[in-house]
C-alpha cells in the first residue's frame, strides 16, 4: 500500500485548514479526547510549514490517578489548568517532548495527549527533524511527534486556538470528512500503571498510524476493560481542582500533599 498517497487524499486542492475556534472545543477532556480524532496540528516553521492528522488520543480527566495532575497543582503542570486549547509539554524521562491538549474549565486539570498523526504537509521536513525515511513510523506516538513537529517545553502553556505558530485546526472544504463518517475505536491507555483497565484511549479505526501494539485495537479489549465516562472520575476532585486553580494559574503558589510529615510529588506518567 502507497502509504504517501492516502496521507494527501485528505487534503486535496480544494481543501484547506482553518483555525479551531475555543467554542468548538468540549470543556471536558473524555468528549475533547474523541472530538479532536480527524482534526489537525499544524506547525509554522521558519523553514516551512508542518501538520498532520490526528488519529490517537488518549484522556487524563480529574482524578485520573495515571495522570501528572493527580496530586494537585505544581508550577510544572499549570497549563493542564488552562482553558481547553492550550497546550501542556513535558519531557518524558528525559527522553521525549510529548505534546498535550488542556481539557477542562479554567482551574480544572485535565489533559489529552496527542499519541499519533498522519502527516500531511511538510512530510520531508518531519523525516529530517527525525532522521526517518519510514513514513509509518514518522510520526506513530507521542514522542516521535514532537521530534518531527519540533515540539518542546518552550511551547508549553500557548493557546491552540490563538494567532500562534503551533495550532489546532480542522480540514474545510470540498470532500472533507465529517465527524459523523469517522469510526472511532476505544481502548484501554498505553503504558501505564494505575487505571489501567479505564478505556480512555480513541483512535481512527483502520489508519495505519495509529500507535501500539495492534492487540489493543480489537474490540475484544474493550469489552473486558472499564469503560469511564466524564461524570464518574471528575466527582472525587472537582471541589480540590477548584480550590487550587486560582493559586495554579498564577504560579505564586507551589501546592504540595504532605501526609505523616513527607511530602509527595506528582510521579511522571509514564515512558512511550
Amino acid at each position: 500500500m502507497n502509504h504517501s498517497v492516502g496521507t494527501q487524499k485528505h487534503l486535496a486542492k480544494k481543501n484547506v485548514i482553518r483555525r479551531l475556534r475555543r467554542a468548538e472545543l468540549p470543556s471536558d477532556t473524555i468528549e475533547l479526547a474523541r472530538f479532536l480524532i480527524g482534526k489537525v496540528v499544524v506547525h509554522e516553521l521558519t523553514v516551512g510549514r508542518v501538520s498532520g492528522r490526528i488519529v490517537e488520543t488518549e484522556a487524563y480527566p480529574p482524578g485520573d490517578p495515571a495522570g501528572h495532575h493527580f496530586r494537585g497543582p505544581t508550577p510544572r503542570i499549570r497549563s493542564m489548568y488552562l482553558e481547553p486549547g492550550h497546550a501542556y509539554v513535558f519531557f518524558n524521562y528525559g527522553a521525549h517532548f510529548m505534546l498535550n491538549v488542556s481539557g477542562e474549565p479554567a482551574g480544572t486539570a485535565g489533559g489529552i495527549l496527542i499519541r499519533a498523526v498522519e502527516p500531511l504537509e511538510g512530510i520531508e521536513l518531519m523525516k529530517k527533524h527525525r532522521d526517518c525515511s519510514d513514513l509509518l513510523g514518522l510520526t506513530r506516538g507521542p514522542g516521535r511527534l514532537a521530534a518531527a513537529f519540533q515540539i518542546n517545553r518552550s511551547h508549553d502553556g500557548i493557546d491552540l486556538c490563538a494567532e500562534n505558530k503551533l495550532w489546532l485546526g480542522v480540514i474545510t472544504g470540498d470532500g472533507a470528512q465529517s465527524d459523523a463518517q469517522r469510526v472511532i475505536g476505544e481502548t484501554v491507555r498505553i503504558g501505564i500503571s494505575q487505571a489501567a483497565d479505564h478505556v480512555l484511549r480513541f483512535y481512527e479505526a483502520g489508519n495505519p498510524f495509529v500507535s501500539g501494539p495492534k492487540r489493543l485495537l480489537g474490540p475484544a479489549v474493550t469489552v473486558r476493560s472499564k469503560k469511564i465516562e466524564s461524570s464518574a472520575i471528575k466527582g472525587k476532585t472537582r471541589a480540590r481542582s477548584k480550590r487550587d486553580s486560582a493559586a495554579t494559574r498564577t504560579g505564586a503558589l507551589v501546592a504540595t500533599k504532605a501526609r505523616k510529615g513527607v511530602v509527595k510529588r506528582a510521579t511522571p506518567l509514564r515512558s512511550e
